[in-house]
């Protein structure tokens, strides 16, 4: 058996952490610096080599990128939440700074549905459970 746990380049981890941290009602709970690590350029020390944030029941790894952070649309992260309020919720906080692709609302197969690209590019799905 795996576990999967999305692991999110960013160009500032530790900001866009944050960010999920409140919207989803989470927190940090590790942050690894390459300072910490043998053997790295001086200008590295204060970006993130791993960052661990678990929100809304799921573990969430992060690092700051080496390179441009390119954002594609063949991947949307899915939450779902057992109550509306809690969807409602994340849906509307993820929002902040970006763009609604789907509003949250009733879908034709019974739970309240919506999908969403936040502020930093990432697309989310937000569904409550099947009734």
């Amino acid at each position: 058996m795996a576990k999967l746990y999305p692991y999110i380049f960013s160009e500032d981890a530790r900001k866009q952490a944050e960010f999920y941290a409140q919207a989803l009602n989470g927190e940090i709970v590790n942050v690894l610096t390459f300072a910490e690590a043998p053997n790295m350029p001086e200008e590295l020390k204060d970006k993130v080599m791993h960052l661990v944030l678990q929100a809304a029941g799921i573990t969430f790894f992060m690092a700051d990128a080496e390179e441009d952070v390119e954002r594609g649309a063949a991947l949307d992260l899915t939450l779902e939440f057992s109550t509306e309020e809690e969807a409602r919720n994340a849906f509307t906080k993820l929002s902040e700074g970006g763009k609604v692709i789907m509003p949250f609302e009733k879908a034709f197969w019974g739970a309240m549905f919506g999908r969403v690209e936040d502020k930093y590019g990432i697309r989310w799905q937000i569904v409550t459970e099947h009734e």
